[in-house]
């Protein structure tokens, strides 16, 4: 029953993951077409609040923590899908998180918004000519983010349903 449970809670945390990843996927791509500095602005703080930031790690940390566990109960790390997995989903957070904060980065920078410089937080600045900013937006990730976010969750599922190996 135990085991169970972890699996709930496993499944649970990666549909709140996805559900938290939903804001910042649909405005990747709105931010391709708009042009609206103030827009952008108003766009962008949809999801970067302190409670999607929080429901983004707490699902990723109940994903992470009910799989292990059902890993351990169920005695699969002796299997190479799941070590696979979990190599897969730690190489897509990785991914996504140099990809998607780099470019948010700049968009914020470039509409006059904090921003973050690595880990080092940036002050607002002035904003940039509408032809650096649209040239900004042009060079959207989001079709990366959505291929390496889709595909890899897409293979993830596959392994732990098929266990191929």
């Amino acid at each position: 029953m135990f085991y169970q449970w972890m699996i709930f809670l496993h499944i649970f945390g990666a549909i709140s993951f996805i559900y938290a990843h939903g804001a910042s996927g649909l405005v990747a791509f709105r931010l391709r077409t708009e042009r609206d500095p103030q827009r952008i602005r108003a766009i962008i703080e949809l999801y970067s609040t302190g409670r999607m930031v929080g429901l983004l790690y707490g699902s990723l940390l109940l994903l992470l923590a009910g799989g292990v566990i059902a890993g351990f109960i169920g005695h699969w790390w002796r299997f190479g899908w799941i070590w696979t997995s979990l190599g897969l989903l730690i190489a897509i957070t990785v991914a996504m998180y140099a990809l998607g904060t780099n470019y948010f980065s700049r968009v914020r920078k470039a509409v006059g918004m904090d921003g973050m410089q690595g880990s080092q937080a940036q002050e607002a600045g002035l904003p940039v000519s509408a032809e650096e900013l649209d040239a900004l937006l042009k060079r959207s990730p989001a079709h990366l983010l959505a291929l390496i976010g889709g595909g890899g969750m897409a293979l993830i599922l596959w392994l732990m349903i098929f266990k191929p190996f």
